[in-house]
């Protein structure tokens, strides 16, 4: 049942922040309940998946045949897509095409972690530098919505130069660094009330429109219709998840990315970029009492990686320190061109969750479809 007052769930460390949260009679969260009903037994800590597998990386080897390219991986730098450009290349034998979105807030960390591995695994590296007066102009607008998915631009800059490449290069398989172990949680829907799906043009455009009315000048779009539908059905390209087949933790990936290309870890999940880590360490956990790291502990919690007590220790202390927060408050907004006082008044906006158009409805379908399929692998609730 649903409670109105303060609780956590009794197994990971989600708790009343999602107003939608649901506890069973043992106060455990309808996502741990989830979790061992439909994911757990698939799963089962990436064991046992090596016939899948190889299956997958010899369709996709066969897909490439006499192409330069046999998939596509987007490297953010942060773990997730490093250590799968690793297995793919290392140990999978693949030939990706890399490529890495710069929207203008990449974190000097973030950038060697990047060299580091392309270099040592020879691998060409694209870059795709974004117009930064579009990204602030973007961000600006985002900013006046009072919404919490303030990262809305970069997200969809990201999905959109991967709909391209795919289209432009003609290969059929796009590799998507998320995974059960590290990831099962997702970030509660009623934290992002009145926003629409990130990977929606519609709704990136009625934000710009409703706030300052700026055109664009060389942003990519991209839209749901063709992210969900037209690429996937039509033009046969599969976006597939192998890490899920193969057995690993997190540390294992900090241990392996740091013996094998010195990668330097982050302090928290996404704090490899300015804007993210600023919104996620201070932004979100402030203004809105939206505390990311609930859903990436919780996540560890219920594969086993972490006990709840320790993810309650790190949960008591924040995620930056005053210090800290308040020379990333100055940075985001000397990169914005704006006064800290201008940026002071969006964080004190009236959280009134004005809704604009978007194609949520296509979006949840989709999600419907894939979950009824077992093509997708997450806990959105």
């Amino acid at each position: 049942m649903s409670n109105s007052t303060y609780q956590t769930c009794s197994c990971c460390v989600m708790d009343t922040s999602d107003e939608d949260i649901v506890f069973d009679e043992k106060g455990v969260c309808q996502r741990c309940n989830e979790y061992q009903q439909r994911i757990l037994r698939w799963w089962n800590y990436g064991k046992g998946h090596e016939q899948d597998l190889n299956k997958l990386i010899g369709d996709i080897k066969k897909s490439g045949e006499g192409k330069k390219y046999d998939c596509i991986l987007g490297l953010s730098g942060g773990l997730d897509s490093t250590y799968l450009l690793h297995l793919a290349v290392a140990e999978w034998g693949l030939r990706p095409f890399v490529f890495h979105v710069d929207a203008g807030w990449n974190l000097p960390v973030a950038e060697r972690n990047i060299q580091r591995i392309c270099d040592k695994l020879n691998i060409e590296l694209h870059i795709e530098k974004l117009d930064f007066e579009d990204m602030r102009q973007m961000q600006l607008a985002f900013f006046q919505t009072g919404h919490a998915g303030l990262d809305a631009p970069q997200d969809h800059a990201f999905i959109a130069q991967v709909d391209m490449f795919s289209e432009k290069l003609g290969v059929k398989y796009i590799l998507n660094g998320y995974n059960i172990c590290t990831e099962i949680i997702a970030n509660p829907a009623s934290w992002n009330k009145g926003a629409g799906p990130t990977a929606d043009k519609t709704y990136i455009k009625d934000v710009l429109k409703k706030h300052g009315g700026y055109k664009t000048k060389s942003f990519v779009y991209t839209t749901g219709f063709r992210h969900k539908f037209w690429l996937p059905y039509v033009k046969g390209v599969k976006t597939v998840t192998p890490l899920n087949y193969v057995p690993f933790t997190k540390q294992k990936i900090i241990d392996t990315l740091m013996g094998e290309y010195g990668y330097e870890p982050y302090k928290q999940k996404h704090f490899e970029d300015l804007l993210t880590k600023f919104l996620e360490g201070w932004w979100l956990p402030k203004r809105f009492g939206y505390d990311i790291r609930k859903a990436q502990l919780s996540s560890l919690v219920v594969t086993g990686q972490m006990t709840r007590q320790e993810a309650l220790e790190i949960l008591s202390k924040p995620s930056l320190t005053d210090e800290e927060a308040k020379d990333l408050f100055c940075q985001v907004a000397t990169k914005l061109e704006i006064s800290e006082e201008e940026l002071m008044s969006y964080y004190t906006l009236p959280k009134q969750f004005v809704r604009y158009r978007n194609n949520n409805w296509a979006f949840n379908l989709g999600i419907k479809i894939y979950t009824i399929l077992g093509l997708d692998k997450r806990i959105r609730k």
